[in-house]
């Protein structure tokens, strides 16, 4: 798939390194891999603010749609705008999953779930080293 933005694997480090990024930020957000469970900074935020793609920048999920899931990353009922976000269906593990990732820069974020409150009954589970926080 074609992005917006597109960086070779050195270019991307450099600039996670640039951000002083979390060290597992590139496995997440280029090779698609997982955080550990209530391990990541972001999992337990409560400030107001603005979830932002930790590799380009883009605006994705508002503060005022996180809530407490339980399951040990960030999670929000929507993205900030249909556009934010893409996704597509990943089946690496015995099961089927929906991948999100950023629109502009392909970084992967995470998983949406069908279990999520109202109104939209969806899950957006995030990796804290996916995003960054810019308060209000």
């Amino acid at each position: 798939m074609t992005y917006k933005i597109e960086k070779t694997a050195d270019e991307w480090k450099a600039l996670l390194a640039s951000k002083n990024a979390e060290p597992l930020a590139f496995d997440v957000t280029r090779r698609e891999a997982t955080e550990r469970a209530y391990t990541g900074r972001l999992e337990s935020n409560k400030a107001s603010g603005i979830y932002r793609c930790i590799c380009c920048d883009k605006p994705l999920f508002s503060s005022a749609a996180k809530y407490e899931s339980g399951s040990g990353w960030p999670s929000y009922f929507q993205p900030l705008d249909a556009q934010a976000v893409g996704t597509k269906v990943d089946g690496l593990l015995w099961m089927k999953r929906t991948e999100v990732h950023c629109a502009d820069c392909g970084a992967h974020l995470g998983h949406v779930f069908e279990d999520g409150p109202a109104p939209t009954g969806l899950r957006y589970c995030m990796n804290s080293a996916s995003l960054h926080f810019v308060p209000e």
